[in-house]
């Protein structure tokens, strides 16, 4: 069997006995941004988001989190289409959503934000043990060049794994 092959059926398995299954994640964040340090949040939904959700449908593409004047932690962007079953009850698809998180944390996280000079980035949607956590991180944005260094060195830890020395 293939190596790649080997470890994503290892990290599903570790992902199984942990109760986590992941709903979706922002491709985009990792290549747009430095991710310093991630949280985890739970998130307030509606009863047609969460069947939605259960079908593994979500964008989380340009999605961000932000703290505002009353200390109340919500993510914008995060796209959940509507329930193909639904009524007239059914959910919007762009609502913004509150997230869950200690006191402690938001004051934590919103001084790091205005210190350093950091924003939060949505990077996965995920269930644990049947509840859904948004997971986000603290992250700074990549110039250009930053982008083009990274790529470099992706390729440079990818032809090493394959065996390729040779330029």
């Amino acid at each position: 069997m293939d190596m790649c092959l080997l470890l994503a059926l290892g990290l599903n398995l570790i992902f199984k006995i942990m109760g986590i299954k992941i709903i979706g994640t922002n491709k985009r964040a990792s290549f747009d941004f430095t991710l310093k340090e991630k949280f985890e949040a739970g998130i307030v939904l509606q009863g047609t988001e969460v069947k939605v959700l259960r079908q593994g449908k979500v964008t989380l593409n340009d999605s961000y989190v932000a703290i505002d004047n009353n200390e109340e932690v919500w993510a914008y962007n995060v796209n959940i289409p509507h329930y193909s079953f639904g009524n007239i009850n059914n959910h919007q698809e762009q609502r913004v959503k509150k997230l869950l998180l200690n006191h402690s944390e938001i004051v934590k996280i919103y001084h790091e934000m205005k210190t350093q000079n950091l924003v939060l980035v949505v990077t996965k949607m995920y269930f644990k043990d049947s509840k859904i956590k948004l997971e986000f991180a603290l992250a700074k944005g990549k110039k250009a060049h930053d982008k083009r260094d990274s790529e470099k060195e992706k390729d440079v830890a990818r032809k090493l794994q394959r065996g390729n020395y040779d330029d």
